[in-house]
């Protein structure tokens, strides 16, 4: 893992995307380790604020499409995302819509919501936009916090 981290952060803000997107999708992985590492070692803000969120959306919106494809089998399956949690991710939306993007950013859950609303068909502009929103805050608290050290 230390080397593949390595690999990542040699890429520069490409390695910043495709971690990002890694962690994005179902697959466990830290972006924030290797958005701290490319930030302490004098890479620009901004650029890896942008890559960073474009990499993590990109990530949800692969579960979105895996989610929409509706196979509840290939969900279990290839993405380990229980029935059970996908129907009460489910019952969320049936309250909040396509705003219960904005979650995605929570670990573990975000790509349980991200599936979910690819499997529900939620408005995917509309889950865009909130999966947007919610990556992008958790990116700029990061960048905020680790611009303080």
């Amino acid at each position: 893992m230390t080397s593949f981290l390595a690999l990542l952060e040699s890429w520069g803000y490409w390695g910043m995307l495709v971690a990002a997107f890694i962690a994005g999708s179902v697959f466990p992985f830290s972006s924030e380790a290797v958005l701290t590492a490319l930030q302490l070692a004098g890479l620009e803000p901004l650029r890896l604020f942008l890559f960073a969120t474009a990499g993590n959306v990109a990530g949800s919106m692969f579960n979105y499409g895996i989610g929409s494809l509706g196979r509840m089998e290939w969900i279990e399956r290839y993405l380990h995302v229980p029935a059970e949690k996908v129907n009460r991710t489910a019952t969320w939306m049936q309250r909040y819509g396509a705003w219960i993007g904005i979650l995605c950013f929570l670990p573990i859950i975000g790509s349980v919501i991200a599936v979910t609303l690819g499997f529900t068909r939620a408005n995917p502009w509309l889950s865009l936009l909130t999966i947007t929103i919610g990556k992008a805050a958790r990116y700029a608290v990061v960048i905020f916090a680790v611009s303080m050290i």
